[in-house]
C-alpha cells in the first residue's frame, strides 16, 4: 500500500477551507507514473496575476492555473491553452478552453510550457492532488487510471451506437461491437491480474486501445451533412492543389472554405485592389490565379468552393507601401484614447492586427466590389464573411472602445448632436453609440447577402456564439442578421475539445437564430491538438443538435491522424447512407436530421 497526503475536493467550501487528510490506494492499485508542477496561481485576478491580467480568463503566457467553482461557471480562457476537468479527484474530461468548472471539483489550465505539461502527464482518469501548502499540483496515473478511461469510452460508445441505430439506414457496428468486447474482456483480465504489475500494465493497455478503436469509428456517413474545412492557400503550382484537393478527396470532404482575401491582401490578380491603388495580389502568388484552379479542380471533383474574406481585418503588417492603409490611413479603425492620431490603432488582443472601419461607406464600397469581382469572375459556390465586427474591446471603460474615427464621429454627431468621444457608458447617448456601430456592420451583412442572392452565392458568416459577448465587445449583432434573413447560414467558431462545451454553444445560437439560417458547426479539435475521439464527440453532438454540418479548423492542422479517422467513420465513403426502397419499391431518401427522436 502506498500513502499519498492529498486535498480532498470535496466541493467549493471543502476546497476554500484546504481539507488535507492522508488517503490510501486500493490494495491491488498500481502507480505507473507520477508528476508534479508549481501551480502558478488559483482563481486568478488582474491584482494577483499581474502577467495575465491582460489575457483571457486571467492566465498568462506558460502558467498553470487552477480555477474552482469561486471563480465562476467558465474559466473563461482562450483556445492557445489546454484544460483539465477534476471531479472527486479523478480527471473526467480534457478540454480546450473556456471551460465549465464542476462544482464539485476544480478545472487545471495551462498555457505553453504548462500546456506541455498537462498534454504529457494529465489524461482521462488520472488522479489529481494539490498541495496548497506547497503550490504543486500532483498527478498519478495508476492502474484504475486506464482502466476508467476504457470503461468511460465503452460506455460512451454503447450509447452512441443505440443514437443511430433505427435512425440511420445500413448502420454497420458490427466491427465496433468486437473492439468493444475486446476491450471489455482486457478490462476483466486486468481486473483479475491482482497485483501483478506487467500483467495489469499490458491488459489496460489493450483495453484503452480497443476501447479508443471503436469510438473512432463509431460514427456513420450522413449522407446530406456538410463535410468542410478551413484552409489558408500556400500552394503556388496546379498540381499542389490538386494534390490537396485528392487529400480532401479521400477524406471525406466536399466543402473548401478558401481563404482568398485575408491580411488585406488577395490570392488572385485583382483589378478592384488595382484600381483602388493596392497591391493587385499577394506577393507570394505571382505569376498564377490559384483561386481559378481551386474552383476548377474543386468542381472537377463534385466539390463546393466558399471564399472565406476576412472583412474588416487587413492584418498586422504597418502601413507601407501599397497595402490598405497606407494608402487610405483614413480607413483605419481606432479606439477612443487614439482618436486624435492620424494613425489607425492596433487592436492588441488579437495579433496586434488592423481593422476598418464599418463607419465608413467607402471602406463598404470598396469591400463589397472586391466581393463582386470575386462571384463574377471566378463563380464561388458560396461567400463566408469572416472578421464581421469591430475590434475586440477588452476594456471595461470608454477608452478601449472601437469606432472613434474621423468619419464615424462627425456622422454620429449630425444624427445625434454630440461627438461619441464626450459619451460615458453611463450616458443615455451611449446606447445609440452601440447602436449605431452595430448597425454599420449589420448595413455591409444585408449588402453582401443581397449580393449572394443576386448570384445564387450562398452567404455564410463567422459568429460568437455568445451573443451578449458578440453584442458588448465586438459590435456583432447575428441575432438581426438572421432575423432578417440578410444571410444563409452561421459557421460559429467553438473554441474548445470539450463535446459538451460545444453542444452548449451550438444550443445557445439555436435558440436565437431564426429557423431559416442554416447553423455549421467549426470545430477546433485540430487546431488545438486534441484528440481523434475529441473530434468525434463533438461530430456526435452537432448531430444531436441538427447542425447542418461541420467545417473543421484548420487543413493546416487536420494531419493525418485526423483525416484518418474521418475517412473511416463520420465522413467514410464506404458507410456512406444509402437510399433504400419504401414499401411501395421506390427509393427513399433517409434525412437523420428529421426522424423524429
Amino acid at each position: 500500500k502506498e500513502c499519498i497526503a492529498i486535498i480532498v475536493l470535496l466541493g467549493t467550501s471543502c476546497y476554500a477551507a484546504g481539507i488535507y487528510e492522508p488517503v490510501e490506494l486500493n490494495e491491488n492499485e498500481i502507480v505507473f507514473s507520477t508528476s508534479a508542477a508549481s501551480i502558478s496561481g488559483i482563481n486568478p485576478t488582474p491584482q494577483t496575476n499581474a502577467f495575465g491580467s491582460s489575457f483571457p480568463g486571467g492566465r498568462g503566457a506558460n502558467q498553470l492555473i487552477i480555477y474552482t467553482p469561486e471563480f465562476g461557471d467558465r474559466t473563461n480562457t482562450n483556445e492557445f491553452g489546454t484544460e483539465a476537468v477534476v471531479q472527486d479527484n479523478v480527471v473526467t474530461l480534457l478540454s480546450g478552453a473556456n471551460s465549465f468548472i464542476p462544482l464539485d471539483g476544480v478545472v487545471i489550465s495551462g498555457h505553453g510550457s504548462a500546456k506541455t505539461w498537462i498534454t504529457k502527464n494529465i489524461a482521462i482518469g488520472t488522479k489529481v492532488y494539490i498541495d496548497k501548502d506547497n503550490n504543486t499540483i500532483n498527478v498519478f496515473t495508476t492502474t484504475e487510471s486506464y482502466l476508467y478511461e476504457a470503461e468511460q469510452k465503452i460506455k460512451e460508445t454503447k450509447e452512441i451506437i443505440e443514437y443511430y441505430r433505427g435512425k440511420v439506414p445500413n448502420y454497420n457496428y458490427k466491427e465496433v461491437n468486437n473492439h468493444i468486447h475486446k476491450a471489455s474482456q482486457y478490462v476483466k483480465n486486468a481486473k483479475k491480474a491482482s497485483n501483478n504489475q506487467q500483467t495489469v500494465k499490458m491488459y489496460s493497455n489493450l483495453a484503452l486501445d480497443e476501447a479508443n478503436i471503436a469510438l473512432r469509428t463509431v460514427l456513420p456517413n450522413v449522407k446530406n451533412e456538410l463535410k468542410g474545412v478551413w484552409i489558408r492557400p500556400t500552394q503556388k503550382s496546379k498540381q499542389q492543389i490538386i494534390s490537396v484537393l485528392d487529400d480532401m478527396k479521400k477524406t471525406g470532404i466536399d466543402n473548401v472554405f478558401l481563404e482568398t482575401f485575408y491580411h488585406g491582401k488577395t490570392i488572385f490578380p485583382s483589378k478592384t485592389m488595382s484600381d483602388y491603388g493596392f497591391d493587385a495580389q499577394n506577393g507570394i502568388f505571382e505569376g498564377i490565379d490559384p483561386l481559378k484552379i481551386w474552383v476548377e479542380e474543386a468542381h472537377n471533383r463534385d466539390m463546393k468552393v466558399h471564399i472565406w474574406f476576412q472583412s474588416f481585418y487587413v492584418g498586422n503588417t504597418p502601413p507601407t507601401g501599397r497595402n490598405i492603409l497606407a494608402v487610405n490611413p483614413y480607413w483605419g479603425n481606432k479606439i477612443m484614447k487614439d482618436y486624435e492620431s492620424s494613425e489607425p490603432t492596433r487592436s492588441k488582443s488579437e495579433h496586434n492586427g488592423y481593422f476598418l472601419d464599418p463607419a465608413n461607406p467607402e471602406v463598404q464600397d470598396f469591400l463589397l466590389k472586391l466581393l463582386a469581382e470575386i462571384i463574377c469572375t471566378y463563380h464561388p459556390d458560396g461567400i463566408n464573411l469572416d472578421y464581421i465586427r469591430y475590434p475586440q474591446s477588452i476594456s471595461k471603460n470608454e477608452t478601449g472602445n472601437w469606432g472613434y474615427t474621423e468619419y464615424a464621429r462627425s456622422d454620429f454627431k449630425d444624427m445625434y448632436g454630440k461627438d461619441p468621444i464626450d459619451l460615458l457608458k453611463s450616458d443615455e447617448l451611449w446606447k445609440e453609440w452601440d447602436s449605431y456601430r452595430r448597425e454599420n456592420v449589420t448595413n455591409f451583412v444585408r449588402k453582401a447577402g443581397t449580393l449572394g442572392r443576386q448570384n445564387n452565392v450562398y452567404v455564410s458568416t463567422v459568429i460568437f456564439p455568445d451573443l451578449n459577448s458578440a453584442l458588448q465587445t465586438k459590435q456583432q449583432d447575428w441575432r438581426t442578421w438572421s432575423k432578417r434573413n440578410y444571410i444563409n447560414g452561421f459557421t460559429p467558431l467553438f473554441l474548445t475539445y470539450d463535446p459538451k462545451m460545444v453542444a452548449s454553444m451550438m444550443a445557445d445560437v439555436n435558440s436565437v437564430k431564426s429557423p431559416s439560417t442554416d447553423l455549421y458547426a467549426g470545430l477546433f479539435v485540430t487546431f488545438m491538438g486534441g484528440s481523434r475521439e475529441d473530434l468525434i464527440r463533438q461530430i456526435h453532438e452537432t448531430r444531436k443538435l441538427s447542425a447542418n454540418g461541420v467545417i473543421l479548423f484548420d487543413y493546416a492542422h487536420t494531419t493525418q491522424k485526423y483525416s484518418q479517422v474521418l475517412a473511416e467513420s463520420a465522413f467514410a465513403v464506404k458507410n456512406q447512407c444509402q437510399d433504400v426502397p419504401d414499401k411501395k419499391g421506390k427509393k427513399k431518401i433517409f434525412n437523420i436530421f428529421k426522424l423524429k427522436r
